[in-house]
């Protein structure tokens, strides 16, 4: 007999079989509820834990100069904010209160332009409404900025303890301010999109891939977890010069404040490779500055002026219907073409008569140039215009930067009938001297460079190399658009005559007495469209276009004015600014031993500026001369390393200056003019400069607040 009592015992397992399936009744039922009438609810909740596919932004690749110097660059920026809802949480709100005139008296340091006291009342406002995400400062800061805004009380804490935290952005910074601004390019800076020049072209390369994220909460943490890691874009390596990029805008900048002109353009090529060396576009404002607004070299399309007379020469002699000696009545300056009269620029005194065709361009002669071309070509004008193809000036360059037009040069036609539907009889005389044609200032370089370079046509390159972490990805090697636009004997004949027009003729001021320069002046009224040349006063486009040394070409170069009113000269005014920037440019090229200027009463301890220490010990290091405490040139593109110079008879030392901070004006007596602009435009400090040399005298003390609008001028010499 079995001891278990089924009876007693099978009612106590049905009850509790029943209950289980109450209970698991129970369960389905709340799962179903919660599946249905509470499903938005958990939604909303389980979205609050994780976040899916969340993209993660690459870091922007550099754009470098020709020899690896950063043009651009991403740098991290953050937006600061207060959780005060975490603060009140983790208990630290008495804390804040207590710290807070001290965290408010740090933020009028760091960040001047607000006071202390409306500082204060922000914050509390934030505390008030238990906001979890109160900017404590509206705009961006930087690193440096950012670091010291988190070492204050309580926001030195962790995020979740202090309720302070952030955002990070990559933002551009160029570190050699508006050099070559409008062709480097600029981005918008709230979206982190290119914007225009060479961002927006290679913006695919410079870019990179974003990655994937999710996010989880675990421990009232979140965790990031990477789907597919972000790849950072390349870096890419241009052809220009910043050296020579400084150089011609300061020359430019200087004529342009001394003529009061409007626009001005200068471009500087290497002959044998097409490499642009510097590309400067100015424009004046409203406050009477001169800065980088639209890149007039590759987009303006003018009347090129007198400067398209040397494509006219060349097509008459190239297609042998003269030669040099062939010679032309231009009368006492005024001679009437069709109906319309053509004027040199010396028509009220007496014209030049009879001119050989060098003196044509020697001297600039409209009526010279157009009588020799109108005798040859008027009844085939079509012949003339493909001749000025074959030079390539109306040749597509292709520039890889957005705005870039090609030259228009209208090419005549011919009806049914035989008649000329888009011609007339005076076309082929203004088009011969620039007139009737649109071609922007980098297809008259790059004609006159082919010329230089022995006849054959090279596309102008601003980009050099694709850089992957050190590693080359891509190389655009120069590309010869025409092996030769013109017969050997016409090249030669043209340089020669261009050489002459710059030591003989009215080209004067672009030359050198240390090398030979060949070149053309040009001097074109500008037309107002529908208006004409004279509506609300004449204005000019005076240019200068040549070559540099003339007997072994290195270098070409244009520069372009616009300017309202007379006086106007291409020769005198554009001319000077190709003559300051050849001799700079040539002079910068200069290899002397330093041993070769040894005698009795040689300094042979060079001096040195203040300023960045490391580019100083790079330069002096290149010289033979060893600093004591230096870097042996090491590190020439580093971090800047700040401090002053001094030596002896025997040896120099560098000596470290503390900086002042972000929101101070720095100190720059003594540094040069890079190094000075740097530590005001990286302040917001807007600089003038007067004179060159060293920093003589600063109008704004070292030391006091910055505040926005600030403006220093500098004396230099």
């Amino acid at each position: 007999m079995s001891k278990f009592n089924n009876n007693k015992s099978l009612p106590r397992y049905n009850v509790i079989a029943f209950m289980m399936t109450l209970i698991a009744l129970a369960v389905l039922a709340k799962a179903g509820y919660t599946m249905t009438a509470k499903r938005a609810y958990w939604m909303d909740v389980a979205s609050t834990q994780k976040k899916d596919s969340v993209p993660v932004k690459p870091t922007r690749g550099n754009i470098l100069t020709c020899d690896g110097q950063l043009m651009a660059s991403s740098l991290p920026e953050f937006k600061v904010y207060m959780d005060f809802n975490a603060l009140k949480t983790s208990g630290k709100d008495t804390a804040f209160v207590d710290s807070l005139g001290q965290i408010c008296k740090g933020l009028n340091d760091i960040f001047p332009e607000k006071s202390a006291a409306r500082f204060k009342a922000d914050l509390l406002e934030g505390l008030h409404k238990e906001s979890r995400h109160w900017p404590i400062w509206k705009k961006r800061i930087d690193y440096n900025t950012f670091k010291e805004v988190q070492s204050l009380p309580v926001f030195h804490l962790r995020k979740n303890t202090s309720g302070f935290h952030w955002e990070e952005f990559n933002a551009r910074r160029r570190p050699f301010g508006s050099l070559a601004q409008r062709t480097v390019g600029d981005m918008f800076g709230a979206k982190d999109t290119a914007r225009c020049g060479l961002e927006l072209s290679y913006d695919k390369i410079l870019r990179g891939t974003n990655g994937i994220i999710h996010r989880r909460k675990v421990l009232n943490k979140y965790l990031n977890i990477t789907d597919t890691p972000p790849i950072d874009g390349a870096d890419i390596v241009t052809t220009i010069d910043v050296g020579m990029q400084d150089l011609a805008e300061r020359a430019l900048r200087e004529e342009l404040k001394e003529i009061n002109g409007n626009v001005g353009v200068a471009i500087v090529m290497e002959v044998e490779t097409g490499d642009v060396k510097a590309i400067v576009n100015l424009d004046r404002c409203s406050d009477g500055e001169y800065r980088e607004i639209k890149n007039h070299a590759v987009s303006d399309l003018l009347e090129p002026g007198s400067v398209f007379k040397t494509a006219s020469i060349m097509t008459v002699l190239d297609d042998g219907f003269v030669d040099t000696t062939a010679t032309i009545e231009t009368g006492g300056g005024v001679w009437n073409m069709y109906g319309r009269d053509m004027k040199d620029h010396n028509w009220r005194r007496g014209g030049y008569g009879v001119l050989t065709l060098p003196w044509t361009l020697k001297y600039s002669s409209n009526i010279g140039v157009s009588r020799i071309i109108d005798r040859f070509y008027h009844k085939n004008p079509e012949k003339f215009v493909q001749g000025i193809y074959d030079l390539g000036l109306a040749t597509d360059l292709k520039i890889p930067i957005v705005g870039y037009s090609p030259a228009k040069i209208r090419m005549p036609h011919r009806n049914k009938h035989g008649q000329y539907d888009n011609w007339s009889a005076t076309a082929l005389p203004w088009m011969s001297i620039g007139y009737e044609t649109q071609v922007p200032p980098i297809s008259t370089l790059a004609f006159y460079n082919a010329i230089a370079n022995g006849g054959k046509l090279m596309r102008p390159r601003f980009v050099k190399q694709i850089v992957k972490d050190g590693e080359v990805v891509a190389d655009y090697p120069p590309v010869v658009l025409k092996p030769q636009i013109a017969k050997e004997s016409t090249i030669r004949e043209i340089s020669r005559i261009l050489t002459e027009v710059v030591s003989e003729g009215l080209g004067k001021k672009a030359g050198s007495d240390k090398f030979l320069v060949a070149g053309k002046t040009g001097t074109a009224q500008m037309s107002k469209g529908a208006l004409g040349y004279k509506a609300g006063g004449t204005s000019y486009l005076l240019s200068f276009a040549g070559f540099f040394p003339a007997d072994a070409p290195r270098y070409s170069c244009i520069v372009c004015i616009q300017k309202t009113g007379l006086p106007a000269s291409g020769g005198g005014m554009s001319g000077v600014v190709f003559h300051h920037i050849a001799e700079g440019i040539m002079a910068q090229s200069l290899k002397l031993r330093v041993s070769d200027a040894r005698d009795s009463s040689s300094v042979l301890i060079p001096s040195a500026k203040n300023g960045n220490l490391l580019a100083s010990d790079y330069v002096l290091n290149a010289l033979g001369f060893n600093v004591t405490n230096g870097w042996r040139g090491a590190y020439p593109f580093g971090n800047p390393v700040w401090g002053t110079v001094t030596g002896n008879k025997r040896s120099l030392t560098f000596n470290r200056e503390k900086v002042y901070r972000a929101g101070q004006v720095p100190d720059v007596h003594g540094m040069g003019a890079r190094d000075a602009v740097y530590m005001m435009e990286k302040r917001g400090i807007r600089v003038r400069l007067n004179g060159r040399g060293k920093v003589l005298q600063q109008s704004l003390a070292p030391g006091d607040k910055v505040k926005k609008g600030m403006v220093c001028s500098l004396q230099l010499g």
